[in-house]
């Protein structure tokens, strides 16, 4: 859809479910009156619920539901990750609700809020279902596209085509083709999208193929003839964009600041910032720290196991490239024989293609009680304290060894403009069973994708992964 209908749209959408879900706990305190359900209640007013607590349940479920990207483009893709998606704010918010009650208003009966959830759920999900129905009624089931038109089929405007095409997200986009100066390619085709003419045919071409979106893809010596061109457009109604011919530059999601008028473009902005960022700190530092409280017996147990097994300390430190590759100290209970960093060189493996693998799951320098505590991850509680301390984060790229990361490609550093985690996307897609140089694209998409909602569900699968021990060595 069109971008002010798209906005539009995601804005009706935030109100309805504000609307539904106050009106469901409105349900819900009748159906506790009326309902025949749990201890009888004599008075009305013993259900009674205050107007703070109607409140209270709007600013939750909005901070929720736009904390966890609920409204955002990719999650209403399909009728399914939408549908997933508000599922999953729901029980967060639910949960989160029933925290704050316990906290403060303890009288609210508990049937009002088992009823609250159910109405809630049904209504939401019922709603997303029928906006889907009315719209695909009403648009005879024909997606509302966007034609876009590139200016440059060289290699910044063939990887802008290629990224549209490849993203589910772009869907709505269609390229309909580039222009370009060069004789040679005018008249062929590129990913199969042609290039129909030079760039002095912009205007025409806007015109007659309906164009909603010219993006400039040319390269930095051309920056007088982009100037010229947008003023030819600037009479047309089609937004126009920049690819600043910077990306070999970049190595995370690029930025722009604006200074009294003059566009600052980052090219080295954290990928998780601002709010998204403190969010993502607050729940590292509140979950370890329980974790810690959690585990201690273990970790004592751990730590008298391995003093038992084999000489040596329990506490093995080693060097790891952490955000913006700043080296920092990880923790992990001691797995190996003493002196076992040293005899690296002994096991290290170079592939085919000249990457680097040191992780073998016949290791000779792993004692007995540490393929134990491999297979069972144990070995990774201390990183706890790492995250207290700021290093890493529960969920993100795993730290990796100083000298792998000097072999890095430029495209792989992009992988460090996260703090490192304990465990990651690559952990639940694959784990250790998976070479070295094969998480980046892992990493990658976990940076791209970022959500706190994301993290939840990284966190939730990986207690699935290692209760299995799948590919842990």
């Amino acid at each position: 859809m069109r971008r002010s209908s798209e906005l539009n749209f995601r804005l009706f959408l935030s109100i309805s479910d504000i609307v539904l879900t106050l009106i469901s706990l409105a349900l819900a305190r009748m159906a506790r009156l009326t309902w025949p359900f749990g201890a009888e209640i004599v008075h009305p007013k013993a259900a009674d619920l205050p107007s703070i607590i109607f409140v209270l349940v709007a600013c939750v479920w909005v901070f929720l539901f736009h904390l966890l990207s609920v409204y955002s483009p990719r999650k209403m893709i399909s009728l399914t990750q939408e549908l997933q998606a508000v599922a999953t704010a729901i029980l967060i918010s639910t949960a989160t609700l029933a925290g704050v009650l316990y906290l403060s208003y303890r009288d609210v009966p508990r049937l009002i809020f088992v009823y609250f959830f159910l109405f809630d759920s049904i209504a939401l999900l019922g709603f997303r279902i029928l906006s889907r129905l009315v719209f695909q009624v009403r648009a005879g089931r024909v997606q509302d596209v966007r034609n876009m038109l590139i200016l440059g089929a060289g290699k910044v405007g063939t990887d802008l085509a290629r990224a549209i095409l490849s993203d589910r997200g772009w869907s709505s986009v269609r390229v309909i083709g580039f222009l370009d100066d060069n004789p040679e390619k005018i008249g062929t085709t590129s990913l199969k999208v042609p290039v129909l003419g030079a760039l002095d045919m912009v205007c025409d071409v806007v015109n007659s193929q309906n164009v909603d979106e010219v993006v400039f893809a040319l390269p930095l010596r051309a920056h007088r003839r982009v100037i010229n061109l947008v003023l030819g457009l600037q009479k047309l109604p089609v937004e126009v964009k920049v690819v600043p011919d910077l990306f070999d530059l970049a190595f995370a999601r690029t930025t722009v600041e604006d200074v009294d008028g003059m566009p600052l473009i980052s090219l080295r902005a954290p990928a998780i910032n601002g709010y998204t960022s403190l969010v993502k700190r607050v729940f590292d530092v509140v979950v370890s720290s329980l974790l810690i409280l959690v585990t201690s017996p273990v970790m004592a147990a751990i730590a008298v196991a391995i003093k038992l097994d084999s000489p040596g300390p329990v506490i093995f430190s080693q060097w790891r490239a952490g955000e913006n590759g700043r080296l920092f100290r990880m923790y992990k209970f001691r797995t190996m024989v003493d002196g076992a960093d040293q005899q690296l060189a002994t096991v290290v493996q170079k592939t085919d293609d000249g990457n680097v693998n040191h992780k073998h799951p016949n290791d000779p320098r792993i004692t007995r009680l540490g393929q134990i505590l491999r297979r069972s991850s144990l070995d990774e509680l201390p990183q706890f304290l790492n995250v207290i301390k700021g290093d890493m984060s529960l969920v993100g790229p795993r730290p990796e060894l100083p000298f792998v990361v000097e072999k890095y490609e430029p495209w792989q550093r992009r992988r460090l403009s996260v703090p490192p985690g304990i465990t990651g996307w690559w952990q639940i897609s694959g784990r250790s069973d998976r070479p070295m140089h094969l998480h980046t694209e892992d990493d990658l998409y976990y940076i791209k994708n970022y959500s706190l909602l994301l993290d939840l569900q990284i966190l939730l699968k990986t207690v699935g992964v290692v209760i299995r021990g799948r590919g842990a060595f």
